[in-house]
């Protein structure tokens, strides 16, 4: 049994089907130009052969006797070319009005090669309207003053050169164009759709894998990146799952110290270690709850951002706390509300804590949206704008939890708002206060309301 094998379909070979589509529809346009655009883009009537032709049948039938001249017309005569012989110039029935041929100058003349003769010319509108004998005629007087007529079923003679050869070369590139517009976009679909789901596993990581499509590299392309995303899913489950059951196991350890520092003779060496114990304890279950969020994560939805901001600073007030707000009244976004909620309490309550007046301002168009939550407060020092973010790392050093928090917040603020696509900083306002940047991938919808 024979095996057929299909020839892969890879960006050399599409690259080279579309040169040779374009060239094919380049010509198919021109040809298409000549048959429907009528007479007057045929190419022009020295190019044709027909004075060849015409000079040719001139010198036969001159040379031969007057009673077969009609003869040796007819057998001339031919699809290209009708040839007609008659003694006197009037039997031939033409309009008046025909176009004399000089003498000198004229290919017809210069074949003829012996003493310029009288030729004359007749275009199709010298005829009345809708005559059916409205063609071009070109009438040649032979040396014994008989006359042949030279009528071609259509019409030959065209657009001059130069007029002519731009007009082709646009119908070629028009063909070209089309064709590469189509190639293009059979090329670039594939290319948008994997740029697409490679931005949606940067916000998801539980994004559905790429559909394998588009050429041979393409599809191979997407095959590693397939690939990629389900290892780096499968490393990230074992990391979290590792993490979470070393905070776990942690507790059983701490349980017993606590059991034996009640035994503890020295009570202050008994204090100190008891507030150790309960600092492990609150990390190890701040970094459970971090792991757990971590393997649960929120589906995104559409929401109506602006709304959920100002039920946040609702809440607020209703603690006795006021927060600014600047923003649209409206304004629907695909995403995680719950995360996003996290994000902005976790820096409202920061600054709060630490600093006064705060606020939050929206900002948005099709490209990102951001919200800005500022305060009037010491700030950060500029070295550690960037290390608050680090997990347990913390600027209060008074180690009491009630006013240094655990370290986890800005972390898990961070990774909420990486997982969506976007990015969380922080800088320090002129004047005193900081103010923490979130910026969000643009897929706001349109406005309601």
């Amino acid at each position: 049994m024979n095996i057929r094998i299909a020839p892969r379909d890879t960006l050399r070979s599409r690259i080279a089907l579309t040169i040779v589509a374009a060239m094919i529809a380049s010509l198919a346009l021109n040809g298409l130009f000549v048959q429907v655009a009528g007479t007057w883009g045929r190419p022009p009537i020295e190019r044709t052969g027909l004075l060849e032709q015409m000079a040719a049948n001139v010198r036969v039938i001159e040379a031969a006797p007057a009673a077969l001249r009609s003869h040796l017309a007819a057998a001339a005569s031919s699809p290209m070319l009708e040839v007609r012989w008659n003694p006197q110039r009037s039997d031939f029935h033409l309009p008046s009005g025909g176009t004399p041929v000089p003498p000198d100058g004229s290919p017809l003349q210069q074949l003829l090669g012996d003493s310029p003769r009288n030729i004359e010319v007749f275009n199709p509108s010298d005829w009345p309207d809708d005559s059916p004998q409205a063609h071009y005629v070109a009438l040649i007087q032979l040396r014994d003053g008989s006359w042949l007529t030279f009528t071609p079923p259509e019409r030959s003679w065209g657009l001059d050169t130069n007029v002519r050869i731009p007009i082709i070369i646009v119908l070629g590139l028009i063909a070209t164009l089309l064709v590469a517009w189509v190639a293009t976009r059979q090329l670039a679909n594939p290319l948008q759709r994997f740029a697409s789901a490679a931005r949606r596993f940067g916000g998801d990581l539980r994004a559905p894998p790429i559909k394998i499509e588009g050429p041979h590299e393409i599809r191979q392309a997407i095959i590693a990146f397939n690939t990629m995303q389900a290892q780096i899913r499968h490393f990230l489950s074992e990391r979290t799952q590792m993490l979470a059951a070393i905070s776990h196991d942690l507790r059983a350890p701490l349980t017993r110290m606590r059991l034996r520092s009640e035994f503890m003779d020295d009570l202050e060496h008994q204090r100190k270690m008891v507030r150790d114990i309960e600092e492990m304890q609150t990390m190890i279950n701040a970094a459970l709850g971090f792991f757990r969020e971590e393997t649960h994560r929120e589906t995104t939805t559409a929401f109506d951002l602006s709304e959920l901001l100002q039920t946040i600073v609702d809440d607020f007030r209703d603690q006795g706390i006021e927060i600014g707000f600047t923003g649209p009244a409206h304004l629907v976004y695909d995403g995680r509300p719950l995360g996003i909620k996290r994000v902005i309490v976790n820096l409202l309550e920061n600054a709060v804590k630490y600093a006064r007046q705060p606020s939050i301002e929206l900002m948005g168009n099709e490209h990102r949206v951001r919200i800005e939550v500022s305060d009037e407060g010491p700030g950060i020092p500029e070295a550690a704008l960037d290390r608050v973010f680090d997990p347990f790392y913390r600027l209060e050093t008074s180690r009491n939890r009630d006013t240094g928090g655990v370290g986890l917040g800005l972390s898990a603020a961070r990774a909420i708002v990486r997982e969506q696509g976007g990015e969380l900083t922080l800088k320090n306002r002129n004047g005193g206060g900081l103010v923490a940047c979130l910026e969000l991938p643009g897929t706001r919808r349109a406005n309601a309301g």
